[in-house]
């Protein structure tokens, strides 16, 4: 069967998470990166016949509003889904009940939803390696189940942990800055998902379009952009008993 994958994977953990399901569900002649700022997505279309693999991070229990909102212009065309939120063991609280309804309103069909951990994309100590070989395989046993799911004639709605309304997105942020490292080679600027790096001066950073993706830290070749140290300790300080067990993968079917 053919796959359709939709991703917003600014640092790749939440991509190579729909990669391992996708190896399994079949071939994947279009991809959809929510995290590219120059597409028009209100252009993109997938097939009725193809299966959609929705993937994205949990920021703070939600759908990153950016995610969101790019993947509400998309046409579904009653498509099936598999919705996929991937966190950095935490929690993903109302991310996938969020991500099922922006799927089905811009009129897909969801019939799996997957919980995936990846390593922290700021605190690189939780989560870390993941996902692993036990991710991994439990990725692919979900996938056959997936796989035998599709064989039915009927698809009765899901039911997903989270709430509705959901809760309250979080205000704080964390704001990479460039340091004397920096070249202004623009790497950063060119593949910021926002556009909040200047093009001119990569040293700068509009604080107010800044969605914290750490996209920027991740690719600059002269690793030359970093946050406040202090907060970033202060913030794995106050989530460290939420990370310290492991959490494992999850499959809605």
């Amino acid at each position: 069967m053919n796959c359709t994958q939709i991703t917003f994977s600014p640092t790749g953990g939440t991509k190579r998470i729909a990669d391992i399901l996708i190896e399994q569900l079949g071939e994947c002649p279009a991809t959809i990166d929510l995290a590219n700022s120059n597409t028009d997505f209100s252009g993109c279309s997938v097939p009725s016949d193809n299966i959609a693999v929705i993937a994205v991070p949990s920021y703070g229990g939600r759908v990153p509003q950016t995610a969101a909102a790019r993947l509400s212009a998309i046409k579904g065309n009653h498509a099936k889904a598999v919705i996929v939120c991937v966190y950095g063991n935490r929690a993903y609280e109302d991310t996938l009940a969020e991500l099922q309804d922006i799927a089905e309103g811009c009129g897909f069909q969801t019939i799996a939803a997957v919980a995936a951990i990846a390593e922290h994309s700021i605190m690189h100590q939780y989560a870390a390696g993941r996902p692993d070989g036990e991710d991994t395989s439990a990725l692919n046993n979900f996938a056959k189940k997936i796989q035998e799911k599709l064989t039915l004639n009927d698809f009765p709605p899901l039911h997903l942990p989270g709430n509705r309304p959901y809760k309250k997105q979080g205000s704080a942020k964390l704001v990479p800055k460039a340091n004397s490292a920096c070249i202004r080679c623009g790497k950063c600027a060119i593949e910021c998902p926002v556009a909040a790096i200047d093009k001119n001066d990569p040293r700068l950073t509009d604080s107010g379009k800044c969605i914290s993706c750490m996209r920027c830290v991740a690719i600059c070749p002269n690793k030359a952009r970093h946050t406040n140290k202090a907060l970033v300790s202060a913030v794995s300080m106050a989530i460290k008993k939420a990370c310290s067990e492991r959490k494992e993968c999850e499959l809605y079917i």
